[in-house]
């Protein structure tokens, strides 16, 4: 089954289109890795299909519903079956751990009792191994805590779809192959699907079930890990060696 679909999809700022004509399928309880080379667009389409951006063209739909870029009820309804991990984490120094994963429940739910809203985000930190550090501030943790804050609070809400923006970005080998594992785990347990922007062809190959490849604004190409990894696509072929040759360096 698809959760999230595209149809004739053109994206882009004022007039200049930097995604033309895009027509593909995220499906559910998947982990969808996006690639492309530098500028191709990744960014632009995450943030079009988490409702930042709206459309120059073309369609999105979140199941069977339509996104509706201009009705603040229904990116309303975008926005509570969401949860996205920015590339910079993007969590607020001033707040502590335990503050920053809270704000999208204090928002989406300003009347929630307090208990519950502690017991919400003590799951959640649990998940990603940070209960500990509840009380602490950004610049008080390593780059890959703060990574797995920014999950943690991705995750808060239970969203249907997590979207991840370079998630390994910055990280060290050991500690981005740790929070491989944790989206791995997170998707079986909790039968998430999980949309992530990434360079890293080890990330791509250990956790991608599905590969959207874009090139020059357009979709290239689309399909299971094995299909990607096997095609006689130049470009395809051409991409991934140049990475693996990179990764080796």
């Amino acid at each position: 089954m698809d959760i999230i679909a595209a149809r004739n999809l053109t994206v882009g700022y004022g007039s200049y289109a930097v995604l033309k004509e895009l027509n593909f399928a995220i499906p559910a309880v998947q982990i969808t890795a996006v690639v492309g080379t530098s500028g191709c667009g990744k960014s632009t389409l995450l943030k079009t299909l988490a409702g930042l951006i709206p459309p120059l063209k073309g369609e999105v739909f979140f199941g069977p519903e339509k996104v509706d870029y201009l009705s603040e009820s229904s990116l309303s309804f975008l926005y509570r079956r969401i949860g996205v991990l920015y590339q910079d984490g993007a969590l607020l120094n001033n707040l502590t751990l335990f503050e920053n994963v809270s704000l999208p429940v204090r928002m989406q739910h300003p009347d929630m009792p307090e208990a519950i809203l502690r017991e919400m985000v003590h799951d959640r930190l649990s998940q990603v191994s940070l209960v500990d550090s509840a009380a602490k501030y950004p610049s008080e943790l390593s780059g890959g805590m703060r990574k797995r804050a920014a999950l943690a609070r991705a995750l808060v809400l239970d969203p249907a779809v997590v979207f991840c923006d370079e998630p390994s970005g910055g990280l060290d080998p050991v500690t981005s192959a740790h929070l491989d594992e944790m989206l791995l785990s997170l998707k079986e347990t909790f039968q998430m699907t999980f949309v992530i922007v990434t360079h890293e062809l080890r990330s791509i190959e250990k956790v991608a079930d599905r590969v959207l490849v874009l090139n020059e604004g357009r979709l290239h190409f689309a399909g299971g890990l094995a299909e990607v990894l096997g095609t006689a696509d130049d470009f395809v072929r051409t991409f991934f060696l140049r990475k693996a040759d990179h990764d080796d360096t």
